[in-house]
């Protein structure tokens, strides 16, 4: 694992400090490790988002059967998986 230092001034240290106590984190490493990883989920679901109206926009039509929902249920599952559970509860809030 690499490390970063971050400089930043006292205001912002103590707003850290805080979130992290509040949110149950152990050290300050934990705490930008989950506001990374919350960022990166973000990005896929833009991403995800932008391809879900790619596809509609293309005018395709997608034949629903009862297969197509048991694989997309299954992308699903495989998905959840890979978010880290501490991230997934703070998302539902």
């Amino acid at each position: 694992m690499s490390t970063v230092t971050i400089s930043m001034p006292e205001s912002l240290r103590k707003f850290v400090d805080v979130q992290m106590k509040r949110q149950g984190f152990g050290n300050v490493s934990e705490y930008f490790r989950a506001l990374v990883r919350e960022q990166q989920a973000k990005e896929a679901d833009s991403q995800l988002e932008e391809l879900l109206l790619e596809g509609l926009e293309s005018g395709e039509d997608i034949e629903v059967t009862p297969e197509f929902w048991k694989d997309l249920k299954a992308e699903a599952v495989a998905l959840l998986k890979k978010h880290p559970p501490k991230l997934r509860q703070r998302r539902k809030k």
